[in-house]
């Protein structure tokens, strides 16, 4: 017979005993932490293919076969009038060659004062009402335009309006004629470098061709025009696809196929789109008043370089130097001086020239928008009303023939104040004042920095100059600071710009 203590410890470890059997049984039904481990791993990999086969396109066969009909050719004419001669010399009647160059030179009609030149490109239908977008050099100078449908129904068309600067056109053609199949406008600020993209179009006159292929860079500028915004693809576009659309996986339009960077001529998988949200914008206003309008703010403009930097005392290069601020423009209007520095515009940061012209130029007529500037060290803002770019006159023409006067060497350039010859020779008005290039030394910077005889000067420093006397004294203001370069404002005909040149100390 058991005491209670001996009764309560026996209970003690009967318990203990069935605990570490149950722990045995649970372990030997549970896996191994090898087998855990591996079943992870081939968990994360089958989802990782799974998410990838998703994001990849099994086919596009689908989308080609929905979206071709929308997609045309382009076929232009053009009269080439003939100016005469074939080309080969002519000899009088008689002489030992004229039957060899009649033979291989001379056949056809030679007094045929005309003939026609044929061109062909893409396009793509956007609404029931037969309008057609593709690009302006696909249509340019054509005397008579054609829009080819799949089943290669031939319909004459009539251009709406061109815009040269980002290379898009509208054209129309009579909606009774075709059942028209459109496509909608995409949203290319969304389409990321990666995305899987397909372009169609009609390469070398072959018909209905499409490729696909996947968006390889943004923003790209070929120096094609002052808007450059370009999509980059490996999507094969070869010439015949320029003018035809690149759409994304939705199957909407994201950007028309513009140009190739090829030294064949062939396609090497880098393409170049206009992104949609240019080329909609330019579209709805060539429809709707048959020509573009784009904001305008009024000024001359260049990028912030180091040295430009240093001298107008900015800690880094972003933003936009005014080289220049014509009295009828905007700019002028809101107080905005040459010298400043654009920093923001509408509340958007601009860091480069190419970047501040885009957003002003894609910004309404007439609008007001607030100007964030670099002036004398301090941030501050100005209010513009912008004008219209197509309404903004031509400035004035200037003329590099200058007679010299007393003249002075300045850094590698010899200067002379401007007298009444030199305003004559250059077409200024009795008001300009400053001083004129004559001459630079071709080992100067100044030589490097693209200054040249004709130039003139019209800030040092962010001031006025009139005379060499007063360049000289600004120039001696500098070498008492720790600047090591000197800020001045120059003029070639009716453009100015900013350039600062190493002072020697």
């Amino acid at each position: 017979m058991y005491t209670p203590y001996q009764n309560s410890e026996r209970a003690r470890v009967t318990a203990r005993s069935a605990r570490r059997t149950d722990v045995k049984a649970r372990a030997k039904e549970m896996p191994s932490p090898l087998i855990l481990g591996v079943s992870a791993f081939l968990l994360v990999v089958f989802f990782a293919v799974n998410s990838f086969a998703r994001s990849a396109p099994e086919s596009f066969a689908d989308l080609a076969e929905k979206l071709s009909p929308s997609v045309v050719n382009i076929s232009t004419t053009q009269i080439i009038k003939n100016r005469g001669g074939n080309g080969f010399p002519q000899f009088p009647p008689g002489h030992p060659f004229e039957d060899f160059f009649k033979d291989f030179g001379g056949r056809g009609d030679n007094n045929k004062k005309e003939r026609k030149a044929t061109s062909l490109g893409s396009g793509f239908v956007i609404d029931d009402d037969g309008l057609v977008v593709t690009n302006n050099h696909v249509i340019d100078g054509a005397d008579e335009i054609f829009v080819i449908f799949q089943d290669g129904e031939k319909i004459p068309a009539e251009l709406v309006g061109t815009d040269p600067k980002i290379d898009v056109a509208v054209l129309k053609i009579d909606p009774s004629k075709k059942d028209l199949v459109a496509v909608d406008w995409g949203n290319s600020d969304k389409a990321r470098v990666g995305d899987w993209v397909m372009a169609i179009g009609h390469p070398f006159g072959l018909g209905g061709t499409v490729t696909a292929g996947i968006i390889s860079a943004r923003g790209r500028d070929i120096r094609s025009g002052p808007y450059d915004d370009y999509i980059q693809t490996d999507a094969s576009i070869n010439k015949g696809n320029s003018g035809g659309p690149l759409f994304n996986m939705d199957g909407d339009v994201i950007g028309i196929n513009t140009a190739i960077f090829s030294q064949s001529g062939g396609s090497i998988g880098i393409g170049f789109a206009v992104p949609s949200q240019l080329a909609k914008r330019t579209v709805d206003q060539l429809v709707k008043y048959g020509k573009t309008r784009r904001g305008w703010l009024g000024v001359v403009i260049q990028n912030v370089t180091e040295d430009l930097a240093d001298s107008l005392g900015l800690e880094n290069t972003d933003g936009v130097l005014i080289a220049g601020v014509p009295e009828d423009g905007p700019a002028f209007k809101a107080g905005i001086k040459a010298g400043d520095v654009v920093l923001k515009f509408g509340g958007k940061t601009v860091a480069e020239t190419r970047e501040l012209s885009r957003i002003v130029a894609e910004s309404e007529v007439g609008a007001k928008v607030d100007v964030e500037l670099w002036r004398n060290g301090k941030k501050l803002t100005k209010q513009v009303k912008l004008g219209e770019l197509e309404k903004a006159e031509d400035r004035l023409n200037g003329s590099s023939d200058v007679s010299e006067n007393e003249t002075s060497e300045v850094l590698g350039m010899e200067l002379a104040t401007i007298n009444d010859d030199v305003r004559q020779s250059l077409k200024l008005s009795e008001e300009a004042e400053g001083v004129v290039v004559v001459d630079v030394d071709p080992d100067s910077e100044a030589a490097e920095k693209e200054i040249r005889p004709g130039d003139i000067i019209l800030e040092v420093q962010l001031k006025p100059v009139k005379t060499v006397g007063e360049v000289k004294k600004t120039l001696e203001e500098i070498l008492e600071t720790d600047r090591k370069s000197v800020l001045m404002l120059v003029r070639r005909g009716p453009n100015s710009r900013f350039v600062a040149l190493q002072v020697d100390k």
